[in-house]
């Protein structure tokens, strides 16, 4: 059996390429963010009114603040109220027509009370 006989030869390496040097830049430092400062709230005025409401209306308030609540808010009375006046202000004409239609009208006046004079 003739084996083939391999010559010893040197494996020929690829040309070296030179490595870039690794040069470390010094962060620069973090800028803090220019906060204008805000201009002071005005303080709203604050108007005191009484209303009448039906009492399955009245008991809606605290169904709507009930489900606030769920949603990890704790909304009060006059917040849902001005909540529902945001609502309706946000609606186009027509659509606001139709809620107001949508509500029985109330006797005007204050109840008349059990005692007399």
């Amino acid at each position: 059996m003739n084996d083939p006989v391999q010559s010893p030869v040197a494996r020929k390496r690829a040309p070296r390429t030179p490595r870039a040097k690794v040069v470390a830049v010094p962060a620069a430092a973090p800028v803090p963010p220019v906060t204008v400062p805000a201009a002071p709230a005005v303080k709203q005025k604050l108007v005191r009114d009484s209303f009448t409401f039906p009492e399955n209306e009245y008991a809606q308030i605290e169904v709507l603040k009930s489900r606030a609540l769920a949603l990890a808010h704790h909304a009060k009375k006059s917040e849902v109220l001005r909540a529902g006046i945001a609502a309706l202000s946000a609606l186009p004409d027509e659509a606001l027509l139709a809620a107001l239609k949508a509500v029985t009208p109330l006797k005007t006046g204050r109840p008349k009370s059990g005692k007399k004079r």
